[in-house]
């Protein structure tokens, strides 16, 4: 077969390789003399700078340029055009109408392709619940110390022993006490006498020395002297301290035993401070023991202790359960859930809300592709939902799926995030000039230091529709007896730094 292929020399293949860059050169050169030919022959390195960022903000139709900035440091802006200092690339102009409100702009017909999803928000019943953990333990407030009513020495023990369950009147010790057999002969020769002046006087040091009506009695119906006392539980429960042992010389009033209930039981949960506003005495708990994972046990919230752990950062609520069965033991543990109840709340799905650490942020939209980013205030989650306390209108539409993708969208582009009080439309700049007073009325649903967030009317001198936002107060004392739920009628004024309130009055009186 006949080798058809072509071999070159190494002096061939030096040539064409020379040919080749001599032909690139040419077309850079063409290249850039058709890129600058139209802004003249000799610019400097600052000319062309400024020209290419002039160019951009012509072709980007702008007939006002706020500044420049790199699209990948958005937050430093540029007074004059040129090269970014951190990226090999020239500045980016920023046109008058291109602010915050004109946002991130998506195809509309590549809405559906990138996953977008949208959920107005809207006013609903927010039912919150709080899952902590909790121990079971003894029933503190059921304790019992058992002392002898004279000294004497232990016969009996009953073979009792620490943490044995007994119930009420069961026996713990036998203990002989000798002083008492003198006092109970007395008494029955007195009784021989039929002196019952002395009789009764006897009656009254008997009982002095620590015997009770029953034995006195016992000894005078039967005639005889009874010298050992019988001690028994005053309550059903455990022995936690058991302090005798036959033989043992006790002294009256010494501590024998101590005993503690727990029926009902109590239930310890820890709960994080960041919830404790939430928490009330009286309120019901479900416990899920693992025990008994078939069953849900009841109770009520009867305490909350004054410290929080140091270490947790939580608070422990103690709650009683019932326990007539004995079945729960101390040291058991729970998973206990608590309802703090419902309320009415603007809503919008929890996974909309973009956490950044410092703020929370949702993405608008604003129909036919456009979108813009939006700082709010929430509050509480629950069932998936996320209450909004301040920056959005009712109605508004939240991107609820592929929002990061807007985000970092709008970041790279160097948009501005709506701030909670530009929600409002017609807000006045807060000059001194502009004092003009307003009044609406709403329902508050927070009150934090010098501010108070309201769910307001529309106001129509301002063009607001009806929302929740907060409001700082002129005064710290017009929140003064006032709670979330209260229905109020406020005047207030608009300032650079947003509504500020001057007067309060609540709704009916």
């Amino acid at each position: 077969m006949t080798d058809t292929t072509k071999r070159f020399t190494p002096a061939q293949r030096t040539y064409g390789a020379m040919a080749a860059v001599a032909l690139v050169s040419l077309a850079a050169g063409y290249a850039l003399s058709t890129l600058f030919g139209a802004g003249g022959s000799g610019g400097s390195e600052g000319d062309t700078s400024d020209v290419a960022g002039m160019s951009a903000a012509a072709e980007g139709g702008c007939e006002e340029v706020l500044y420049w900035y790199d699209p990948m440091v958005p937050a430093q802006r540029f007074d004059q055009p040129g090269k970014s200092p951190f990226m090999d690339m020239q500045l980016v102009a920023k046109c008058a109408g291109a602010t915050a409100a004109a946002g991130v702009q998506i195809d509309p017909g590549l809405v559906q392709n990138f996953g977008i999803r949208t959920a107005p928000a809207e006013f609903g019943v927010l039912e919150t619940e709080i899952i902590v953990t909790g121990v079971l333990a003894y029933n503190g407030r059921d304790v019992a110390i058992v002392q002898p009513r004279a000294g004497g020495y232990v016969q009996r023990t009953y073979d009792r022993a620490q943490d044995d369950v007994v119930s009420r009147g069961a026996p713990l010790a036998d203990i002989l006490v000798p002083e008492w057999g003198g006092a109970q002969r007395e008494y029955l020769a007195v009784l021989a006498t039929g002196d019952e002046a002395l009789a009764g006087a006897m009656r009254q040091r008997m009982a002095l020395l620590g015997m009770s009506d029953g034995m006195i009695n016992s000894v005078r119906r039967t005639g005889r002297a009874q010298t050992t006392i019988t001690v028994t539980a005053p309550i059903g429960g455990a022995i936690t301290t058991l302090g005798i042992r036959p033989g043992m010389t006790v002294a009256e009033g010494q501590t024998l035993a101590e005993i503690t209930g727990f029926s009902p039981i109590w239930l310890e949960a820890s709960v994080p401070e960041i919830q404790a506003a939430d928490i009330r005495i009286g309120q019901t708990i479900n416990a899920a023991i693992a025990a008994f994972p078939e069953e849900r046990f009841a109770g009520r919230i009867t305490a909350i202790l004054p410290s929080a752990d140091a270490q947790s950062r939580t608070i422990t609520v103690r709650a009683e359960l019932a326990n007539a069965s004995g079945r729960l033991k101390p040291g058991m543990f729970a998973q206990v859930s608590v309802s703090p109840g419902t309320r009415r709340a603007l809503l919008v799905p929890s996974e909309a809300v973009i956490r950044t650490g410092r703020r929370a942020i949702v993405m608008l939209s604003q129909g036919e592709g456009g979108f813009i980013p939006a700082e709010v205030e929430i509050g509480r989650d629950a069932g998936g939902q996320t209450e909004v306390l301040a920056g959005l209108a009712q109605g508004e539409e939240v991107v609820v799926s592929g929002q990061f993708l807007l985000d970092s969208e709008a970041s790279l582009s160097g948009l501005n995030i709506r701030p909670i009080g530009a929600a409002m439309r017609g807000a006045s700049d807060g000059s001194a000039a502009d004092a003009q007073s307003y009044r609406t009325t709403g329902r508050v649903t927070n009150i934090s230091g010098n501010s108070i967030t309201l769910d307001h009317s529309p106001v129509p001198e301002l063009s607001w529709p009806a929302m929740v936002m907060p409001f700082a107060l002129a005064e710290p004392s017009l929140a003064h007896g006032l709670a979330p739920g209260d229905n109020i009628e406020i005047t207030f004024t608009q300032h650079g730094d947003g509504p500020r309130i001057e007067s309060i009055r609540k709704a009916g009186r």
